[in-house]
């Protein structure tokens, strides 16, 4: 497999999908400092796109982020 592929059986890429999937909160902190909240609409290999609660999207890049976690 080469670096550039999106491996899917990583479980930090199953987590993304499955919140995704169930249209989850996440918390998104990163190394900046800012947090980002909203849904996981969409991720590649290299971003992660969020959608907050006025329906804005925010791309981020998967580096930024030094952690993230489900809203309950």
């Amino acid at each position: 497999m080469a670096a550039t592929d999106f491996d899917t059986t990583l479980p930090s890429i199953r987590q993304l999908q499955n919140w995704i999937k169930e249209k989850t909160s996440v918390e998104f902190k990163l190394m900046s400092g800012d947090v980002i909240t909203g849904k996981v609409f969409w991720q590649d290999i290299n971003c992660v796109c969020i959608v907050d609660a006025n329906e804005e999207k925010t791309i981020v890049w998967k580096l930024a982020i030094a952690y993230m976690k489900a809203r309950s």
